[in-house]
């Protein structure tokens, strides 16, 4: 597989990143049209970046995160889950991997490794958390083999129907 990692600039390519986590999560278009509104939004938070996976020009993959903030929504509804378990200092000092997706034609061959191990190595700050859907797939195996640690579980998000497990990791991520 050719496949090329490289920065993404994601506001310019919302759409595209969109219709790989569609397919990637099931989206409805609703859902995207909201999610196109947050990415916009997110892109604009002090350093907030983006990578982006390509195959033969088409983008099969992307990650964007930024230096976390006890002041962004998502850290407002994770902390209580995380205090209640004495880890909410992770919420300090943490780049937070906000969107890791992968289209599934794409699955199972490397690419969010690699591109969750490439956002994270340019991170000044010493760690990583972030939040899956709190069910064994793939994904959180991926993510227990780069190191990350449950710190909250069945952690419940505004309008998402299932939990979630908020999760971290030291900084550089565990290598095979």
């Amino acid at each position: 597989m050719d496949l090329v990692i490289g920065t993404l600039d994601l506001e310019a390519h919302v759409d595209e990143a969109l219709a790989v986590q569609a397919l990637a999560f099931g989206l409805g278009p609703d859902e995207v049209a909201v999610r196109r509104q947050i990415v916009q939004r997110h892109m604009h938070m002090p350093g907030a970046r983006a990578l982006g996976a390509t195959s033969q020009g088409a983008l099969v993959g992307f990650v964007y995160g930024m230096p976390n903030s006890r002041a962004h929504w998502w850290s407002t509804i994770v902390e209580p889950y995380l205090r209640a378990e004495g880890n909410d200092g992770w919420l300090d000092d943490s780049f937070v991997i906000t969107e890791l997706h992968v289209h599934p034609g794409h699955q199972n061959r490397g690419v969010g490794r690699r591109l969750i191990t490439r956002i994270t190595d340019s991170a000044a700050e010493p760690r990583s958390i972030l939040s899956a859907i709190d069910i064994d797939s793939p994904a959180r195996g991926l993510y227990h083999a780069l190191g990350y640690t449950d710190l909250a579980r069945q952690v419940h998000f505004p309008s998402a129907p299932k939990p979630y497990a908020v999760m971290g990791a030291p900084l550089p991520l565990r290598r095979r």
